[in-house]
């Protein structure tokens, strides 16, 4: 399975390159995410929204239309959820939590709500959607527990990686065509349900006792923060039927 990710993995990102390549003729845009992330699992509070933890991020997008871009980039976090802010008292009292180091790579399609001419000398603005498929590198490991008052105990086991589905809404501007400014949020559906410990893939994968909460539903990762990208090339011709 690692073979075939990682042979997937270096398809994605060899067509990401081809088509850099062939857009010498296109506007492009090279830029950074700052912001924030949180985890959606079987640790932690139910609020789906709750950045607590620094993320950063590169991005490059070339503009092929007013209306979409292709899009890549790398986004790099630490996942951090603790049960001690909870309201459900039984989470409070189990009182575990999660560390985990993400280092994603993206590629997809990011479409515009409206017209977005980066020609425009004037303030322009637009909405939009980005979907594509990330691939991203975690730290596998489960927890086992260890007494009514003591937290349990973290057995880490390595790195693994796996892909994730993202979907992303933001808004973007153009104060002049050199430089843009936009404020987004990102969803990434991951495929795998262990970012927390609670189901482990080694091999105490068949053994209950070291799985918990619900195991039938893959875990979730939030971005959520501000980009800053500066555009550079050649001018592509926005033509209008």
């Amino acid at each position: 399975m690692k073979f075939i990710h990682s042979k997937f993995l270096k398809y994605i990102l060899l067509l990401f390159c081809l088509f850099a390549v062939s857009a010498r003729a296109q506007f492009h845009e090279i830029g950074i995410f700052l912001g924030g992330s949180n985890y959606i699992g079987d640790i932690g509070t139910h609020r789906y929204i709750d950045p607590n933890s620094p993320a950063l991020g590169i991005i490059y997008k070339w503009n092929v239309t007013d209306r979409y871009s292709l899009r890549g980039g790398f986004t790099f976090t630490k996942l951090t959820e603790n049960e001690y802010r909870n309201t459900d008292l039984n989470r409070f009292s189990r009182s575990y939590k999660v560390d985990n180091n993400i280092q994603e790579a993206t590629v997809g399609v990011e479409f515009n709500f409206k017209e977005f001419n980066l020609h425009d000398a004037d303030f322009n603005f637009t909405p939009y959607l980005f979907y594509g498929l990330s691939y991203f590198r975690y730290d596998q490991f489960y927890l086992t527990p260890n007494g009514p008052f003591n937290p349990p105990k973290y057995n880490n086991y390595g790195k693994d990686q796996e892909f994730a589905i993202p979907f992303i809404l933001g808004m973007k501007f153009n104060p002049n065509p050199l430089f843009l400014i936009g404020f987004e949020m990102g969803a990434r559906y991951a495929l795998t349900d262990n970012l927390d410990g609670s189901n482990p893939q080694n091999q105490f994968a068949n053994q209950m006792e070291y799985k918990f909460g619900n195991i039938s539903n893959n875990d979730w990762y939030i971005f959520m923060g501000f980009t800053i990208s500066f555009t550079f090339g050649d001018l592509p011709c926005y033509c209008k039927e």
